[in-house]
């Protein structure tokens, strides 16, 4: 079996990127300033990002482009509460009187209202980097509006969305390039679904594991974003484009965990209703164990197209029974990887490394 392991790097702190560095090329402005947006605030403060300059920083209400509130190391906190209406003109307007050679919009939100601006960014030549999935793994227009800007020249850094920035669109886009096909793709794209199933014996029920994840914050607020399957569509049909599939969303068949009872009902309802997965995940993991298989959320893709999305039984040999953790793992048989097949494995959750995307997009450039 072929591998390729990637973990965050830890670099020491440096000077904070708020100011415009002497000779930047690259000048952002930094859209959401969450978990993941402030992370990469964190990362400007590092050696690698010396020669980026900050112009604009923005969260969901506020915004800020003066140089030295900028700098401050307490910017994610201060927006909250000081800064100016959001105004996406006003942070471009920053963009364009920076005088840079690259100017970056940095989407470090889920925002799907955000994401279908990203086409008409790239289209007045400004660069797009993003964890955003909503527009590639979304409506196929969407996706092909996208391809079409990206003829002007302007380019589109989405490491982050899938794997947070594991090498797996890295390398699907490379394999094309050098006139491999995908033959299929199998893995576990989600790192709270393979916390869960790494962690699920049988011993206890599953509902009490699903609860300890959400406390230890492995999954989201409401544990059914992740429960449903959605997430997990987008980044398959994310990686399905890259290599050549022009799927649909309709096309992927998801098979989520959440009862048909509980996906309509209000999200305390649905943790105090939260035993009634028990059952069925109960029985589906004594059968897979009775025949010596385990339980795992896969997203699978075949040669003819074929996208499914849901809990399958593997047999105790499957490259999934060997993760750890939150990790994910990409397995891609190509007609050049087709003895066994190229694994692609690592964290693929949390701020730090899905940060590290981003700012690894962002250096690419230059």
């Amino acid at each position: 079996m072929s591998a390729v392991l990637e973990d965050g790097a830890r670099q020491k702190p440096a000077l904070r990127a708020g100011q415009p560095a002497a000779g930047s090329a690259t000048a952002m402005v930094l859209l959401g300033t969450g978990v993941v947006g402030g992370a990469f605030l964190r990362l400007l403060n590092t050696p690698a990002a010396a020669h980026l300059s900050l112009v604009g920083a923005a969260n969901s209400r506020r915004q800020q482009v003066e140089p030295e509130k900028l700098a401050s190391r307490n910017l994610r906190e201060r927006l909250k509460s000081d800064g100016d209406p959001r105004d996406d003109a006003a942070l471009l307007a920053a963009l364009d009187a920076s005088g840079a050679g690259h100017k970056v919009v940095v989407d470090a939100t889920a925002s799907a209202e955000l994401a279908s601006r990203h086409a008409a960014w790239l289209a007045r030549g400004y660069h797009v980097v993003t964890a955003n999935k909503s527009l590639a793994g979304g409506d196929l227009p969407g996706w092909r509006a996208l391809q079409e800007a990206l003829a002007g020249g302007a380019r589109y850094g989405d490491s982050a969305t899938v794997g947070a920035g594991l090498p797996v669109i890295s390398t699907l886009r490379r394999l094309r390039a050098c006139g491999d096909a995908l033959l299929t793709l199998e893995g576990v794209f989600s790192g709270s679904l393979s916390y869960l199933f790494n962690q699920y014996d049988g011993s206890q029920p599953f509902s009490a594991l699903l609860l300890r994840a959400r406390e230890l914050g492995y999954t989201e607020p409401d544990p059914r974003d992740d429960l449903s399957g959605g997430d997990v569509a987008r980044k398959l049909l994310i990686l399905a484009r890259c290599a050549g599939f022009a799927l649909r969303p309709e096309e992927v068949t998801v098979e989520g965990l959440v009862p048909e009872a509980l996906r309509g009902v209000d999200l305390q309802t649905f943790l105090a209703r939260i035993g009634e997965l028990d059952e069925s995940l109960a029985e589906r993991h004594a059968a897979a164990k009775a025949r010596g298989g385990s339980i795992r959320f896969l997203a699978r893709l075949n040669q003819r197209g074929h996208a499914h999305v849901g809990l399958v039984e593997v047999a105790s040999t499957h490259p999934a029974t060997r993760l750890y953790g939150t990790d994910n793992q990409f397995a891609l048989t190509t007609t050049r990887y087709n003895t066994q097949p190229l694994v692609i494995q690592g964290p693929g959750a949390g701020p730090d490394v899905t940060a590290q995307a981003l700012l690894g997009d962002v250096l690419a450039l230059a």
